[in-house]
């Protein structure tokens, strides 16, 4: 076959054109040669239900922004409800069972006075039979009365003072018995209130369960997945749904031992996600590095790919709604 110059001069501008393409597609892969690369990925936490019953609602969808503390689902607690009311109904029979001791001490009260009372009445009486038995006394060694009516005097001094030793007697008695009588009261009513205790404990576990009934979403997040829908039945540890906070992501990426020198905690580092044709630049900060070695993932480049032992490091990169978990990205130290 033979060749004219027109056909060798078209080979040379082929061959030529098909260089500098190769040179640009070197240049450019060059260009996107980063020191690092890693999968992004997000905190996610699994929320779930902390007490038994049947889901009544549950509104919350996939990728919904969820705030902190909102409901994400609420449970059936009537039974709770019917624990709680037996229990409040125990601690209402116990404080029917104590003894009011203010009736009975009442009543040894006036007894008390009464026998104080006729007391001192007869120590009145003693008093005049003294000034009286003083002056028969005068009166006999006189011999102006006769000793008779001073000795029926002393006589009735002896019996009154008899009558005052046993209403003394009798008052000591109704102040024993008071005492012994609050004493066996506020025994009686000690072992009684220490049923209460129990109760009101069993009380307050039983709210703090129905408390539970209400699922509150205890970190602000996107949900990721719902595991559960309403009207089926939840149990204790039953994953309900799965959220994460995908306000900002973190890079996980790998250096070689040869990088591990050159970068260094909350330094700024720039990350690179693939958009398309080109690579979008985002700002990011340094904030792990791990403190032990691991063989290269196979899923992973490094910049050097000779090496076979990596670092796992932590880039976290604030999310303007574009990374999603499981994205690549590229990161320059």
């Amino acid at each position: 076959m033979k060749t004219g110059p027109r056909t060798l001069a078209r080979a040379v501008v082929a061959s030529g054109l098909f260089g500098a393409a190769l040179a640009m597609a070197a240049c450019k892969k060059a260009s996107h040669a980063h020191d690092a690369s890693g999968v992004f990925e997000a905190r996610e936490t699994v929320i779930a239900a902390e007490v038994a019953g049947q889901i009544l609602q549950m509104p919350i969808e996939e990728g919904q922004p969820l705030a902190a503390q909102a409901v994400a689902a609420e449970l059936d607690c009537s039974a709770l409800q019917l624990q709680k009311a037996q229990a409040q109904a125990s601690e209402g029979a116990i404080a029917q069972k104590t003894t009011e001791a203010a009736p009975q001490l009442a009543i040894l009260v006036e007894q008390q006075r009464a026998s104080e009372a006729q007391l001192a009445v007869q120590r009145e009486q003693v008093q005049v039979l003294e000034r009286e038995r003083k002056r028969f006394a005068e009166l006999v060694a006189a011999q102006a009365a006769p000793a008779k009516q001073l000795a029926d005097i002393e006589g009735q001094i002896a019996i009154l003072k008899r009558q005052m030793a046993t209403t003394e007697s009798q008052v000591a008695i109704i102040r024993t018995q008071r005492s012994s009588y609050n004493s066996q009261v506020n025994l009686q009513n000690r072992a009684i209130s220490s049923e209460r205790e129990p109760t009101q404990a069993r009380i307050a576990q039983i709210d703090q369960q129905i408390g539970k009934c209400k699922v509150a979403n205890p970190v602000a997040g996107t949900v990721l997945t719902k595991y559960a829908e309403q009207y089926e039945f939840a149990t204790p540890g039953k994953p309900l749904y799965k959220i994460a906070d995908l306000s900002s992501m973190v890079l996980r990426a790998y250096v070689t031992g040869d990088q591990l020198g050159n970068i260094k905690l909350n330094q700024a580092v720039k990350v690179f996600v693939d958009a398309g044709k080109n690579f979008r630049e985002l700002p990011g900060t340094l904030t792990w590095v791990s403190d032990k070695a691991e063989f290269t993932p196979k899923t992973i480049q490094t910049k050097d790919e000779r090496s076979n032992l990596v670092y796992a490091v932590k880039i976290r990169v604030a999310n303007d709604g574009t990374l999603k978990i499981g994205m690549y990205g590229e990161v320059n130290f």
